[in-house]
């Protein structure tokens, strides 16, 4: 075999009027998998379920197989989409029936913040860093994590977010990018400091060091009051 070779890389063994077939394959792929969305009635990824977007990945599969080999027949393919189809449309039925199955394939919705603090177990049990959380909050106008009375994130990956009434937010952790907030070993003043790992909030003295009661983590960072803009 020779390196480098430009027919080899371009066509291999197929003839060039080839590339019009691909080009009827991948029309016909792409109208299966617009069909199947428009079944489902979805409209993006952030909107699907774990066990929708393995559908998804099933049917990418297969499309993208039928879209380029010339030895794979494309009935078959319909018939993949159809089956496939079926069964979503089956378990989403038996999932109406039962909570237990609902569970097993949607997920349950987890509460990652309540009271303006993180809810650190449970952040880490849905494979969330900080950063993204953190970011994901940001997206949504949040500043201070005392602006946020209950946060949800829901099983299709997005977050529901509960506030307080201004009057009402609490000194919490600022999640601004590291370079807008300063960090301390040893704390320079009196006053109210918040982990910035987990962001319990703690009372400390000028010159102190403590680890984190929840986490252990040493590092702080003075607490922010700001309100939330709207």
């Amino acid at each position: 075999m020779k390196a480098f070779d430009l027919q080899r890389m371009a066509l291999d063994k197929v003839p060039p009027e080839f590339l019009w077939e691909v080009a009827l394959r991948s029309l016909y792929t792409f109208v299966l998998v617009f069909v199947f969305l428009k079944i489902t009635g979805r409209r993006g990824v952030r909107q699907m379920s774990l066990f929708e977007v393995l559908i998804i990945l099933t049917l990418g599969s297969a499309a993208g197989d039928v879209a380029f080999y010339d030895d794979v027949p494309m009935l078959p393919v319909l018939v993949t989409f159809i089956t496939l189809g079926l069964l979503y449309r089956l378990v989403m039925w038996l999932m109406s029936k039962s909570e237990k199955l609902e569970d097993l394939f949607e997920g349950k919705p987890v509460v990652v913040i309540e009271e303006g603090q993180l809810a650190w177990e449970k952040i880490n049990s849905a494979n969330m860093t900080e950063f993204e959380f953190f970011m994901e909050l940001r997206l949504n106008s949040v500043e201070q994590l005392g602006q946020v009375r209950l946060a949800i994130l829901e099983t299709n990956g997005q977050i529901s977010l509960y506030f307080y009434p201004d009057d009402d937010v609490r000194p919490g952790l600022c999640i601004l990018p590291d370079k807008c907030i300063q960090r301390y070993i040893k704390v320079p003043d009196d006053g109210e400091y918040a982990c910035v790992r987990c962001s319990k909030v703690e009372t400390m003295h000028a010159q102190e060091e403590r680890l984190c009661s929840r986490c252990k983590h040493p590092e702080w960072t003075k607490v922010s009051r700001a309100k939330r803009l709207t």
